[in-house]
């Protein structure tokens, strides 16, 4: 088929359905910065480049689709924050976002610490030598095994999340000797403004202990009165993927709250208080996220100031960002299999991968933003919707965005901020492999997660 070949879908703003979009831009080759890492551009034929490497190399080595990572972005955007907070305060990376040896590595090497939610997580982090006191373990419902490794490996705290979790770390560290040290995590009963899946600081979810009612309360007394527990601090995550500082601000208040009960019931100052990540990203033109100086500058104030209102010593302050540092720094490559117009609606554009490969679409209405990448095209914007492979109407990548009207199959597409929640939320939906991660810097391209094999899922099989 030749690039004009196949009739298109909607081109001109005043003839586009209903939707949730934006006019197309003037310039379909131009780059939003906000949304790519640092090292992407264009060359002179209009291909997309990242740490000096294009698109066009990068999918003949290693295949599409495939997660492109700019290594000196994600260490840039680590040396921000940890920059930011300074030496008297500590900053986890969240490695629920994404998590390999090589990432474990980066970490280490610019100072960051590292919160891990799994027993897989941790064996990562441990097996690339990340210091054991410089992990947190976090979750819901840990368990007896994942405990007794994480305390035996002398992990740097434990986010303690039910009652029956204070006993069970209590009791495994008391067996192997040790004192363990612990936060306990608090909900607060914030309403962030995000989606309610990934807004967990309201009481009706699954993530820790509500202030209200003095449940919260009553976990630190439990937790102070056990050998085999360091009470440390209090832990708060209000959700993701936000934007406005005002949810943190009274979720500092709450806790800060706690804080001063503590001390006037029990004689105790509590050292530390965590207030989590959530910390939005651009993943379209129209979000506008804060700068790490700004977050903590701003997270820093607010503590201080409740502080001094309830007359304590201000805590040491720990943030957990993972989103922040690696969703920018990616992007997803895909090759373009067919395009399908439909009169009068919008053009659907296919890619071979789809919701194995980023789920969030699906799961949280997520909106992206998509690009041509192979090549320049002065062609007028057509409406599209880019889909994946998968055999479900649900399977959407970037539900309305404008691409050229001459895309054809095999052109190159790619998808920004990608680094987070894409990998480590991919599956296997339909027996489709799961792309690689491929490192790219000064010039040279390594992956760094392999891509699956059928070999890989054969070998599960054992039927």
């Amino acid at each position: 088929m030749s690039r004009s070949a196949h009739p298109a879908g909607p081109r001109h703003a005043d003839v586009l359905p209903e939707g949730h979009y934006s006019a197309p831009p003037a310039d379909l080759n131009a780059l939003d910065r906000k949304v790519w890492a640092q090292t992407v551009g264009r060359d002179g034929d209009g291909v997309l480049t990242v740490g000096g490497v294009s698109v066009t190399r990068l999918a003949e080595e290693f295949g599409t689709p495939a997660y492109v990572l700019d290594e000196d972005d994600f260490r840039a955007r680590a040396r921000a924050w940890r920059t930011a907070f300074g030496p008297d305060a500590d900053v986890f990376y969240a490695g629920k976002a994404f998590l390999s040896r090589a990432v474990v590595r980066w970490l280490n090497e610019e100072g960051l610490n590292l919160d891990v939610c799994s027993g897989g997580e941790l064996a990562t982090a441990l097996s690339a030598g990340m210091p054991a006191e410089r992990i947190a373990f976090h979750g819901n419902n840990k368990s007896v095994e994942e405990i007794h490794r994480a305390v035996s490996a002398g992990v740097g705290r434990i986010v303690l999340d039910s009652f029956q979790e204070i006993v069970r770390v209590a009791h495994i560290a008391q067996s192997l000797g040790r004192r363990q040290p612990v936060q306990i995590r608090i909900t607060v009963g914030v309403e962030a403004h995000t989606h309610e899946f990934i807004a967990t600081a309201h009481e009706d979810q699954k993530f820790g202990i509500p202030l209200a009612g003095g449940q919260a309360a009553e976990a630190v007394r439990r937790a102070l009165q056990l050998d085999g527990l360091e009470l440390i601090g209090i832990h708060s995550h209000i959700g993701s993927q936000i934007f406005d500082m005002s949810g943190f601000e009274v979720a500092a208040h709450r806790v800060v709250g706690l804080l001063r009960d503590v001390r006037d019931e029990h004689g105790v100052e509590l050292p530390e208080i965590d207030l989590g990540g959530g910390l939005g990203i651009a993943y379209t033109s129209d979000d506008d996220p804060r700068e790490p100086h700004e977050i903590a500058k701003a997270l820093t104030e607010i503590v201080t100031r409740e502080c001094e209102a309830a007359r304590l010593r201000t805590p040491r302050i720990s943030v957990e960002p993972g989103r922040a540092i690696v969703g920018p720094t990616a992007f997803t490559l895909y090759e373009v299999g067919t395009v399908k117009p439909l009169d009068g609606l919008r053009t659907y554009v296919s890619v071979d991968g789809g919701m194995s490969d980023n789920i969030r679409t699906a799961l949280y209405d997520a909106e992206y933003s998509v690009a041509l990448v192979s090549r320049a095209s002065d062609a007028e914007p057509m409406l599209a919707r880019v889909v994946g492979k998968h055999c479900e109407s649900g399977d959407i990548v970037v539900k309305d965005a404008f691409l050229p009207s001459d895309l054809a199959p095999g052109d190159l597409l790619a998808v920004p901020a990608t680094g987070a929640y894409c990998r480590s939320m991919a599956s296997n939906y339909n027996h489709v492999l799961r792309p690689p991660v491929v490192a790219v810097r000064d010039g040279e391209a390594r992956v760094i997660v392999r891509r699956e094999t059928e070999e890989d899922l054969l070998r599960l099989d054992v039927g």
